[in-house]
């Protein structure tokens, strides 16, 4: 089941809580004419409240997917803000990080400019994973990141299965439609990855 905001969820004005410590979602404040729209993304003062430290954002990147192209999970030692732009994907959203309370745990968000898709962004705290299949159309995925790629710290980057048995998603697509890299055909699962937090 997708996400859908509720007013219990609420902590500021457009910011909510989601299952995940750490990820937020974002409604865009946005105005509608007959010429368009115009939309505020975010405001970074308020996310900074939230999350109780900078985020300064140093880079802004840019995907562009077909059809069924599928990317995930991946995770690295950066926060992130992400918009999907145009298109309709679902955005599977894994808490990989062994030492927190929701280890395991996945939850699902659908994002773009599709009629049934949310209105807003979300806000991924670093050892969070996210992933996105795309639906319909192409889509474009804009994500505003609080370090520089080239300078980064990689030792948090890490990249696990889209079919990992312990993350469980029903994607709604059937594998084989799937347009893959190399990196998620042949990436780890969390057992793999984390072992240790897997022995009782």
């Amino acid at each position: 089941m997708t996400y859908t905001p509720t007013p219990d969820q609420q902590v500021a004005e457009y910011l909510y809580k989601t299952d995940l410590p750490g990820l937020w979602f974002v409604e865009h404040k946005k105005f509608s004419d007959e010429r368009g729209f115009y939309a505020e993304l975010s405001r970074i003062p308020e996310i900074e409240e939230l999350i109780g430290q900078s985020f300064t954002i140093k880079q802004m990147n840019l995907s562009y997917s077909q059809q069924y192209v599928t990317r995930g999970f991946h995770a690295e030692n950066w926060n992130k803000l992400i918009t999907c732009i145009t298109g309709t994907c679902l955005a599977v959203l894994a808490d990989i990080r062994p030492n927190s309370p929701t280890f395991k745990t996945t939850q699902q968000f659908l994002l773009g400019d599709g009629a049934d898709c949310l209105n807003g962004s979300l806000f991924v705290s670093a050892g969070i994973a996210n992933s996105l299949c795309v639906l319909e159309g192409s889509a474009n995925y804009l994500y505003a990141v609080d370090q520089l790629y080239a300078e980064r710290d990689t030792s948090g980057d890490v990249a696990i299965s889209l079919f990992d048995k312990d993350l469980n998603v029903a994607w709604p697509i059937q594998t084989e439609k799937m347009i893959l890299s190399e990196r998620d055909q042949s990436a780890i699962t969390l057992r793999e990855k984390y072992s240790e937090a897997f022995s009782e």
